[in-house]
């Protein structure tokens, strides 16, 4: 527990200073490609701070020189710092609205062209799939959590639609991530922290031409299953 107050008496005020100066650098920069790598200079130093390594595999199959979807499960909040240092190009998220109203984080977020999630109804957050379909046309390769929200015991919850509903409108390649270990380190709705490993792993992706004609349910159950097959190496 006391490591766990240590930790995030440094890591929030490092957050918000991060966050300031990648908002400064998006006033030069629109890419986002300077803000992205302030982003992954944040999640390197604070995964330092709290004592935990990552290591990656399957990068190879993270497809080159076109927009992908990353889907992955969700143990932790270390998950985002982890992923900042195993996915191998520049990317946004998709991550839930109420990021979007803190102070200079959710602002530089906003500026950086990531994507609010509006789950408070089936309308909004139809437009917000809309919104981030747009951006993956545009190029843009987008990570997010078909779970919706973080597993409390590291078994993989019920998918939502919302993400499967991504892929039909942005016609993408679809990569399925499996994140092990991070719920040990940081175990979702609790404030503890043990030192340890992340393993990430990249599945083969499931091309646009193998997604079309599908049923969304097969490719939510097939999607599972990649990542859930990963997952198992690790346990």
């Amino acid at each position: 527990m006391l490591r766990a107050y240590l930790f995030l008496m440094f890591f929030i005020p490092l957050t918000f200073a991060f966050a300031a100066i990648a908002l400064v650098c998006t006033l030069f920069d629109g890419t986002g490609s300077a803000y992205h790598l302030i982003a992954c200079a944040w999640s390197s130093v604070s995964l330092r701070m709290g004592g935990v390594s990552v290591e990656v595999a399957g990068r190879e199959n993270v497809p080159e020189n076109v927009p992908v979807i990353y889907m992955s499960n969700h143990q932790s909040n270390f998950d985002i710092l982890a992923l900042y240092q195993a996915i191998p190009r520049k990317f946004s998220w998709i991550a839930k609205e109420e990021l979007f109203s803190y102070p200079i984080f959710g602002h530089s977020m906003r500026r950086a062209g990531y994507i609010p999630l509006d789950r408070s109804d089936g309308r909004k957050s139809l437009r917000s799939m809309v919104a981030a379909a747009a951006r993956i046309n545009q190029g843009v390769s987008v990570v997010i959590f078909p779970e919706g929200t973080r597993s409390e015991d590291g078994q993989l919850i019920p998918f939502k639609q919302g993400a499967f509903l991504l892929a039909e409108k942005a016609k993408v390649p679809i990569v399925p991530v499996s994140i092990s270990g991070s719920g040990a380190i940081n175990p979702a709705k609790q404030l503890w922290l043990k030192p340890g490993t992340i393993h990430i792993r990249f599945a083969e992706p499931i091309s646009e031409i193998a997604q079309t004609g599908r049923k969304r349910a097969d490719l939510m159950n097939q999607v599972r299953a990649a990542i859930e097959a990963n997952l198992e190496t690790y346990r």
